[in-house]
């Protein structure tokens, strides 16, 4: 049976299809090319003195359904960077996360922190997609690209000025990560086939990532011990968004998981 991945692949081979029907490959390199100049999405998220956050805006997930009803994403964005989050993740899928390139057009244009497109980025239209709607940086799964691909889209990306995050949760993946010449690793601590969690899986991981590429610890990171112990546990960034969309007080809820409050 196939699983929830495969079928995000089925959806977005299709989605792309309808948008460069709509807008050209040709059309959408003129407008990155024309986007403002991209922020320094890695220098955000790792400063070797604090445990950087990367805060996420995100609506719906395939396994949670609605996260936040009352879904603001511009004003959620403002409370992220009061609160003193580092840069901020935007989901851009459509059909499973209830995303779009419209809230990352809109944030960029009322926060300063640097914008991560996060999405199931599979084809370089998506790249120059990404970098006209103003983001400095996009996720790619290692788990949907193979080696070589992964390797020519993030050279596409840093031609363009951004970073990229590479995730994997497969620890075997680990090699094409790194060969692809990412600076930032992210290691997904759910299973993308049971859905369980364990923290210590990026902590696991830490002893095979070269020390001099950033590296962060994604979900299931519910509270500030979660993020010490990543932090002790030589993780440099976290990208949360449940347990912050969660949250009544979004901006008092980054402070929480920082340590900032009292």
């Amino acid at each position: 049976m196939a699983s929830i991945l495969d079928r995000i692949v089925e959806v977005k081979l299709k989605e792309i299809d309808v948008a460069m029907a709509h807008t050209s490959l040709s059309m959408i390199q003129e407008l990155a090319k024309a986007a403002p100049e991209a922020r320094d999405f890695y220098s955000a998220i790792s400063n070797p003195a604090s445990l950087r956050l990367i805060a996420e805006v995100k609506k719906a997930s395939p396994s949670k359904g609605i996260i936040r009803p009352d879904f603001d994403p511009v004003a959620i964005a403002r409370a992220y960077q009061a609160g003193g989050a580092h840069a901020l993740s935007v989901l851009t899928d459509v059909e499973f996360f209830q995303g779009s390139l419209g809230y990352l057009k809109a944030i960029r244009s009322v926060v300063d922190l640097p914008l991560l497109r996060k999405d199931f980025i599979l084809t370089p239209y998506q790249v120059f997609e990404a970098r006209a709607a103003g983001a400095d940086a996009i996720l790619l799964i290692a788990e949907c690209l193979p080696a070589k691909e992964l390797k020519e889209l993030h050279d596409l990306a840093r031609s363009l000025g951004m970073y990229c995050l590479i995730e994997l949760y497969d620890s075997s993946l680990l090699e094409n990560v790194l060969d692809s010449g990412t600076k930032i690793v992210g290691v997904n601590n759910r299973n993308l086939h049971t859905f369980e969690v364990d923290l210590e899986h990026t902590i696991r991981l830490r002893k095979a990532v070269p020390a001099d590429r950033c590296l962060v610890g994604e979900s299931g990171i519910s509270n500030h011990r979660d993020a010490e112990k990543l932090w002790k546990g030589g993780v440099q960034a976290i990208l949360v968004g449940e347990t912050l969309m969660r949250q009544e007080n979004i901006e008092k809820a980054v402070q929480d998981l920082l340590g900032f409050s009292s």
